[in-house]
């Protein structure tokens, strides 16, 4: 089986990726793993065309076909996003807007594989889950109208630097075990 670990900040070395790393480092003993960051990919904002509401294709031709590829090349996926003013990073956000040729609200509309497991890693300075329960909510949002089951989540409060995920670690490796 194939996990696909979603680094969903624009930092490619901060505390979110080091979560992607230790996820990874826990899951390559039982799937193929492919780390992705949402940075290392170029696309634009949605138009607000609609256009895909009738064909089930985006006018624009960029990287979002390129995620997409490795969101159907996967049998489970977890996004691991940072709080960027109490909820996901924009970068992200503009994916999840591009994905409606996927949105299963309109008909005709795009498919990836049925079956997919979707789970949601949030974190945050600040020593409330409100925000990662946000976070998480956004991302469920999501994982609901592409029509992938959301089946495990984990908030981090009080993570701003990686040395902050030290007393994480377990709780990290602890939803990894339920993978």
């Amino acid at each position: 089986m194939n996990a696909l670990i979603m680094n969903c900040s624009p930092v490619k070395n901060g505390a979110t990726a080091e979560i992607v790393k230790i996820a990874s480092d826990c899951l390559r003993e039982k799937y193929d793993v492919r780390n992705v960051c949402i940075d290392d990919y170029s696309f634009n904002f949605c138009k607000g065309c609609r256009s895909c509401h009738n064909t089930a294709k985006c006018v624009q031709h960029d990287d979002v076909d390129k995620i997409i590829e490795q969101y159907e090349w996967a049998d489970i996926i977890i996004s691991v996003a940072p709080s960027y003013w109490a909820d996901i990073p924009g970068q992200f956000k503009a994916f999840i807007d591009r994905c409606t040729p996927w949105c299963n609200t309109h008909e005709p509309h795009a498919e990836i594989s049925k079956g997919k497991k979707g789970y949601s890693i949030a974190l945050r300075t600040g020593p409330s889950m409100r925000e990662c329960n946000r976070i998480i909510e956004s991302i469920e949002h999501f994982y609901g109208h592409m029509e992938i089951e959301c089946c495990d989540r984990l908030g981090l409060c009080s993570v701003e630097y990686k040395e902050d995920l030290e007393p994480k670690r377990a709780e990290i490796i602890e939803l990894c075990s339920r993978i």
